[in-house]
């Protein structure tokens, strides 16, 4: 009796090293390769590229997977909801690594097969973020990771890839690139110096402020935390992420130039374009401060801290993130209404924000109200910072 077939799910780019990937789990572990691309929002031609190249290579099959939708309404929400920034940047990469890795999951089920594989160096971020998810989701499964495991370096991967036929980027790419519908993020080449400028080549979806010559005003209504109209206009949670980065690029808001400190430990500098994150980020942050107490926004500060962090390490299918998600989602039942912003240039400011939850009250604090009797906070006022008095009074004592 014929032995079964062995069958790995690769997650395909169609970039050399996940191209090297196909030929090493045939070469060196003996697997068929099914390649699946799993579509996040990334430019058409990352979608037809992984699958030509799987069809001239021969793979067992391959498979373009719409994740879209879930996406946006299931990770880039969440991610909105809780302002998910790691060191000063929005999550996009990473926010869409637990999202992947669980499609592959999916697929290899439906195929009955042994391995799921990707093309992660053992350097960078992905690896983890690939991998928690796989071993937690299917750990009957082996995770193989053909550069890593075999300790490749890029000369040795480019060698491999003239011996077996496998195309080689041209030098044109000057960049790492990696886009989904929330942020594209660009590293590699001149920009491992972080003394050099990044030049005008890198940038995509933002206008080089210099050229920005009028501003802009937008207005976003947001429904339970989340934007649900740009302009007046309702759009659908992907159409809404696009209409938001169209606006803000032309206005050359969302770029970012970072030294970011990786899981291991590694820092290394990062350029990110996320024009509409910066945005809907901005605006809501402005619409919770209308809402939310002193109170309810210093514990949430801490929260979407710890939220972003457990983004960026890959630990999604963790389950403290589900708990934060219950403390996140009882605040964003009042995060309702509408915020202004002004973008010209590069920058961006709130202008304008309104809420039916609004705990602003424009009588209160007015200069002019008599209700509230400004006499009674006398009492208040005498004890207010009373242990820093005592403390000088001993303090004076003991001289």
């Amino acid at each position: 009796m014929a032995e079964k077939e062995k069958i790995a799910v690769l997650a395909y780019s169609g970039g050399l090293d996940t191209s090297c990937c196909l030929k090493l789990l045939e070469d060196k572990y003996n697997y068929k390769v099914v390649s699946a691309c799993v579509d996040v929002g990334q430019p058409e031609e990352d979608l037809k590229e992984p699958e030509e190249k799987a069809k001239k290579y021969g793979v067992y099959a391959h498979y373009t997977i719409d994740a879209k939708e879930e996406f946006a309404r299931d990770y880039i929400f969440r991610a909105i909801k809780a302002n998910a920034m790691y060191e000063g940047y929005p999550l996009s990469t990473s926010l869409a690594r637990p999202l992947i890795a669980l499609k592959l999951v999916e697929l290899a089920r439906e195929l009955n097969a042994d391995a799921i594989a990707h093309g992660c160096t053992g350097k960078g971020n992905d690896q983890f973020r690939f991998e928690t998810i796989i071993r937690a989701k299917a750990p009957d499964m082996e995770v193989i990771a053909p550069i890593r495991d075999l300790n490749l370096t890029r000369n040795e991967e480019i060698e491999y890839a003239k011996q077996n036929g496998i195309p080689i980027p041209t030098e044109s790419k000057k960049y790492s690139i990696d886009e989904n519908l929330w942020g594209r993020s660009i590293e590699g080449g001149v920009l491992e110096d972080p003394m050099f400028e990044t030049p005008e080549d890198a940038f995509a979806w933002t206008k080089n402020p210099k050229e920005c010559k009028e501003e802009e005003y937008v207005e976003i209504e947001f429904e339970n935390g989340v934007p649900v109209k740009i302009n007046g206009k309702k759009l659908s949670p992907v159409d809404i992420i696009r209409e938001a980065n169209k606006i803000a690029g032309r206005n050359g808001v969302g770029r970012i130039d970072i030294i970011e400190d990786r899981i291991l430990g590694l820092k290394s500098r990062e350029n990110y374009e996320c024009p509409g994150a910066v945005m809907l980020i901005t605006a809501h942050k402005a619409l919770e401060h209308l809402v939310l107490t002193r109170e309810e926004l210093k514990f949430k500060e801490m929260v979407d801290s710890i939220y972003a962090d457990l983004i960026y390490k890959g630990l999604w299918h963790e389950p403290l993130r589900e708990d934060l998600d219950a403390f996140v989602d009882k605040t964003q039942k009042r995060v309702c209404g509408n915020v202004r912003v002004k973008l010209y240039a590069g920058s961006i400011k709130v202008v304008g924000r309104e809420s039916p939850y609004a705990l602003y009250s424009q009588e209160l604090i007015s200069f002019e109200d008599k209700d509230l009797d400004q006499r009674e906070i006398v009492g208040m006022v005498k004890f207010h910072g009373l242990q820093a008095a005592l403390y000088e009074t001993v303090k004076n004592k003991n001289k």
